[in-house]
């Protein structure tokens, strides 16, 4: 036994768009108890013959950027759930409860999987407020809203639709291998900084003078031959007059002076 839905005339609506053999395989469905033999056969059918209701959601949202398999299985999916879920005995019709449930299933499909970056959801739900709502005022004022037009029309804040605004960036991405020039020589992913470590030296910078303050005269000598005089420890022994092990234990001790003073591991 087959049975087809066919799309609703324009002077009918969507839940009579099924034929009457569809609505008997549902009402049959109903009628038997959740362990009965020939419930899952039945089950099959029914879901077989309302496919073309789903189908037809499914096609209202083509066109907005996601692939039409991927929106047939999710109203299939919402098909599904509307079957296991209907009853009867709450005098709905099937239709009049599967189509809000598979609309909701590809309006949450939408919501939550076609965002580059995941954001609120009140954030999600602000930007279609504002797509519609700039829709409506520019048909109303004949104009390109304005953020305060759009705030008055929506009953909120012009911070709150400026968030709603830069939390729409995040629907699409750009891909980093993008050319940034007409050229083509150099892509988005060029262009992004990179870990600057010149601020941290020159912090080290400002905060060693004080730290070579603490140090006595004859330390100070040590560590600018050793260190910007690039001389040896036997070389800098001869200039201060010391032995080459006098000279390493001062630099140890010089240096370990001014980790304490700077941090461990500044130096």
């Amino acid at each position: 036994m087959t049975a087809t839905a066919v799309s609703p005339s324009p002077t009918s609506t969507e839940s009579s768009a099924t034929t009457d053999p569809a609505s008997e395989l549902i009402a049959a469905m109903a009628a038997l108890p959740a362990g009965h033999p020939s419930r899952p056969a039945l089950r099959d059918r029914t879901i077989e013959a309302w496919l073309p209701l789903a189908r037809h959601l499914a096609n209202r949202y083509s066109g907005r950027g996601e692939p039409a398999d991927d929106l047939q299985q999710v109203a299939v999916l919402g098909l599904i759930k509307a079957v296991d879920r209907f009853d009867a005995s709450r005098g709905v019709d099937f239709a009049g409860f599967a189509i809000p449930t598979i609309i909701g299933e590809l309006k949450r499909h939408f919501r939550d999987r076609t965002w580059s970056i995941r954001v609120p959801r009140r954030l999600q739900e602000l930007r279609l407020a504002i797509t519609a709502a700039n829709n409506d005022l520019t048909h109303t004022l004949d104009r390109s809203p304005t953020v305060a037009d759009i705030a008055t029309h929506l009953g909120i804040t012009e911070e709150e639709v400026l968030e709603g605004l830069e939390g729409a960036r995040a629907y699409n991405s750009t891909s980093l291998s993008t050319p940034a020039n007409a050229e083509g020589d150099t892509t988005l992913g060029d262009t992004l900084g990179g870990e600057d470590t010149g601020f941290e030296l020159a912090e080290l910078r400002v905060a060693l003078g004080p730290a070579l303050a603490t140090l006595d005269e004859r330390e100070q000598k040590i560590l600018s031959l050793r260190f910007y005089g690039n001389l040896t420890q036997s070389e800098i022994a001869e200039q201060v007059g010391v032995s080459q092990m006098h000279v390493s234990r001062l630099l140890t001790r010089s240096l370990a002076k001014l980790r304490k003073h700077l941090g461990d591991g500044a130096i």
